[in-house]
């Protein structure tokens, strides 16, 4: 059952608007793509008060730096149990993780969240140590009692060149062990975020300023990297206010966004697409988010 109310006429609007995207020259899109999409009738909504639809929304898909949003929400979670301290270098590793997606800051915070390092290969009870440690992220989200999260894996540091010695051993031989979200995953944390409907309201609230995001063209310009041009966020109506975290690679080209219009009320759009082609599309993702911007009921 989803956490939002289903809509029909959501529905087939996203997949008209699939269909017509893929008959463009998107060749595999609609097996390349999952989606949720949802909507909200009021400027403050309650957690699980949209209504949207959805397409592939329960796959497992590599996340590349999406993943970054689970680690910061279980940063702020450990702080308030006192598992982990309060200090400046750990605000600003959070800050360079989500705002500027660095995968050195996601390191530090990764071996913060589980008590492990990275280094040489393992063997025996150390081995099996680290990997139940590296597993903590995984227990704390099943606690919540989501099914979205149910088969989720959030327990690999992010990389540029790739993972060595230990962190490659955890990923098996055939990368078994990857990180793997779901969009219907991610859409869920992402409201409870921006809802207050996880944590804290003042842990919400700093993971919000996290994500916060500039539409302003100039402002864009000074930063090549700022998670809005070629994603969801460049293709929204002039004015709107945008929360996002993006994720790129290869083989991936990933979007998780809440947006608020200058006129209606807030959206909720997760896009995840697989695929070299998807991965070099830069307007695949501004195109989908300005079409279900226009969506009217």
């Amino acid at each position: 059952m989803a956490f939002y109310r289903p809509d029909q006429v959501m529905q087939e609007y996203l997949a008209a608007q699939l269909k017509r995207l893929a008959s463009h020259g998107c060749d595999g899109l609609l097996e390349q793509l999952a989606l949720t999409w949802v909507r909200y009738d009021r400027s403050d909504p309650t957690t699980g008060s949209g209504y949207g639809a959805a397409w592939g929304d329960q796959r497992l898909i590599y996340p590349a730096s999406v993943v970054k949003l689970v680690y910061a929400m279980a940063v702020e979670a450990w702080l308030q149990q006192d598992l982990i301290p309060e200090e400046p270098e750990l605000r600003r590793a959070m800050r360079d993780m989500i705002a500027d997606s660095s995968n050195d800051a996601t390191g530090l915070l990764v071996d913060l969240l589980t008590g492990t390092t990275s280094g040489p290969s393992l063997h025996g009870e150390a081995w099996r140590l680290w990997q139940r440690q590296r597993r903590l992220v995984n227990d704390w989200l099943l606690k919540f009692g989501w099914p979205e999260l149910e088969h989720v894996n959030c327990c690999q540091k992010t990389w540029g060149d790739g993972p060595y010695g230990r962190d490659r051993d955890s990923y098996g031989p055939s990368l078994d062990n990857r990180n793997a979200l779901s969009t219907s995953a991610t859409a869920r944390m992402l409201e409870a975020v921006m809802t207050d409907g996880v944590l804290s309201p003042p842990a919400c609230k700093r993971l919000r300023d996290l994500l916060l995001r500039s539409l302003d063209l100039q402002e864009r310009s000074r930063d090549p990297e700022n998670q809005v041009d070629g994603f969801l966020g460049a293709g929204l109506p002039e004015g709107s206010c945008l929360w996002s975290k993006a994720g790129w690679m290869s083989q991936a080209r990933h979007d998780a966004a809440w947006w608020i219009p200058p006129e209606g009320e807030p959206t909720l759009l997760v896009v995840f697409t697989e695929g070299a082609d998807c991965a070099r599309d830069e307007d695949l993702l501004p195109e989908l988010a300005q079409q279900l911007a226009a969506f009217r009921c």
